[in-house]
């Protein structure tokens, strides 16, 4: 859950709906300049390997679903914990991805494979010393990723190992299907890897006030906005800068612009709430009284 207080209101942001927002992102990225996912290098069928990485940044966070349906309950405001106070617990946090990675290996593992790149990259990150930027998350630009990492760092490299082992089995299922084979090179699976990574940062800077805005006022962006680094253009070896600046509350210029339709609107879904709130003591029955309200965004060029 995502938690920010804005003008005497709480927004609360389930990690799943943050996701789909990332996955709308990816369905509508790319265009003349950009190319779409899938579509970073030849392959038999691009539109079947842009769909599973639609899919994959779409459900990215999928391993919360149980947590967003019972979440565990903070003891200050009676409302769901915020996600950086969940991962204070890093086993349960590892366990999100446990659930998460596998869930839809069966029919999709192409899928699955990207979803274990985004945990392995994010725990990774904390576990050496000089991390590869280029896949370096928009989360840790501006800071460590100590939240994740506790003072726990064999744990933290021993669940790099399982989700490395994890991999290595979907992707010698991939390799397996000649209509799949392809999708594990490097030239295909590394922009799809990075491309998860700035949606999900891209979507949380709408979503939550964790992401790292020069700013650091609590409405995430932050009125300099933010540069997204390493971004795939054609191809891998062509990676640009995107500058992400928001010229109103909920308009915001991307320059160069790498989406389908311009402007693009986005709308979140969140509940929003007189602060401070009063939950019932029956939680779930208060929590479902109250509807989600679209909030609307738009990506624009400048």
């Amino acid at each position: 859950m995502f938690k920010t207080l804005r003008d005497k209101k709480m927004w609360l942001v389930s990690q799943p709906d943050h996701a789909e927002v990332a996955g709308l992102l990816a369905a509508n990225w790319g265009n003349d300049e950009f190319a779409r996912p899938g579509h970073f290098a030849n392959s038999g069928d691009p539109e079947r390997l842009r769909a599973e990485t639609v899919l994959a940044i779409a459900q990215h966070d999928n391993g919360w679903w149980e947590w967003e349906a019972t979440p565990e309950l903070s003891v200050v405001d009676g409302l769901p914990l915020d996600l950086i106070d969940v991962l204070k617990n890093q086993q349960d946090a590892m366990n999100r991805w446990r659930l998460g990675i596998p869930r839809f290996s069966p029919k999709h593992p192409y899928v699955s494979l990207l979803i274990s790149f985004h945990a392995y990259w994010l725990y990774t990150h904390g576990c050496q010393t000089d991390p590869d930027p280029a896949f370096t998350h928009p989360l840790f630009w501006k800071g460590s990723s100590t939240h994740l990492m506790g003072d726990k760092l064999d744990t933290a490299r021993s669940f790099v190992g399982e989700i490395k082992e994890i991999q290595d089995e979907l992707t010698a299922r991939l390799r397996k299907d000649p209509a799949c084979a392809a999708w594990v090179d490097t030239e295909h699976l590394n922009p799809h890897v990075r491309l998860l990574q700035l949606l999900d940062g891209l979507s949380l800077s709408l979503c939550s006030p964790h992401l790292p805005a020069r700013s650091g006022n609590a409405k995430g962006l932050g009125e300099d906005g933010f540069d997204l680094l390493e971004v795939p253009r054609r191809s891998w070896e062509d990676r640009v800068t995107i500058k992400v600046k928001p010229v109103s509350e909920r308009r915001i210029v991307c320059e160069p612009y790498p989406f389908n339709v311009d402007p693009l609107p986005v709308i979140v879904p969140a509940r929003i709430l007189d602060w401070p709130a009063e939950p019932s003591a029956h939680f779930q029955s208060w929590w479902h009284s109250k509807s989600k309200q679209p909030i609307r965004f738009e990506y624009c060029s400048a």
